[in-house]
């Protein structure tokens, strides 16, 4: 894990850097964003784990051909694929965010995992792929420790109030929550979620906030499903 941190934290500097010096760099954090390839490490681990769990690399695909059917829209490109025989065995989103502009981006990632999530399962129960087989739905998320995304943030409640435990709430917490929630609403069968500051990040550095998102859980729902399956 603390590899695949490293990863994240390197390949962002590297574009930030990249684009400053090509005279084009984007406004704010967007820079080390728009360039991809972040969370690339977390996906070469998870792609180990499911080699080590008997999946042939044939079946599984994280570079191309990871688009999948939705109901709401006509595809969703997902981060990595496990496809075996006809049958969808796995889905996997990876999300990230770092500062300053957590409250601009906030909604945005809750409303991409929530939806993607939807048009899945719905495209399944329409039968666009799989009839006996459930896939296993993953989703992971990094975010930077920093101060904006650990101090108390306020709520408005102009007309109802809102549950309790978003009240002061940090973005940290509300990711956390958030993560929580899609497992505990059935919408992805496991989430792992982990934050990370960025100097320290650069050396593999993280935190794991609470052990029900911890990533050890989720590799072990996720070696339990595939492994099924192997060959």
């Amino acid at each position: 894990m603390a590899k695949a941190v490293s990863s994240y934290w390197v390949t962002r500097q590297s574009q930030s850097t990249k684009q400053a010096t090509s005279g084009q760099r984007d406004q704010g954090a967007r820079s080390a964003v728009t360039g991809g390839a972040q969370m690339d490490g977390f996906i070469n681990l998870i792609t180990e784990l499911i080699l080590e769990a008997g999946i042939k690399e044939k079946h599984i695909f994280h570079n191309s051909a990871l688009e999948l059917p939705g109901f709401f829209r006509p595809t969703k490109e997902w981060d990595l694929l496990v496809v075996r025989d006809s049958q969808l065995l796995l889905a996997l989103e990876t999300k990230s965010q770092v500062g300053p502009s957590f409250g601009n981006n906030f909604n945005n990632r809750t409303e991409e995992a929530m939806g993607s999530a939807l048009d899945l399962w719905t495209a399944f129960r329409e039968g666009a792929f799989n009839k006996t087989i459930r896939p296993w739905l993953g989703y992971i998320f990094v975010l930077e420790d920093c101060d904006g995304s650990r101090r108390p943030v306020k709520v408005k409640e102009p007309h109802f109030k809102v549950f309790p435990e978003f009240v002061s709430a940090s973005y940290a917490k509300r990711y956390e929550l958030f993560c929580r929630k899609l497992v505990r609403e059935r919408h992805y069968n496991s989430a792992a979620f982990l934050t990370s500051e960025q100097n320290t990040g650069l050396n593999g550095n993280f935190n794991e906030p609470t052990e029900d998102l911890a990533f050890l859980q989720f590799a072990k729902s996720l070696v339990a499903h595939v492994s099924a399956y192997s060959d």
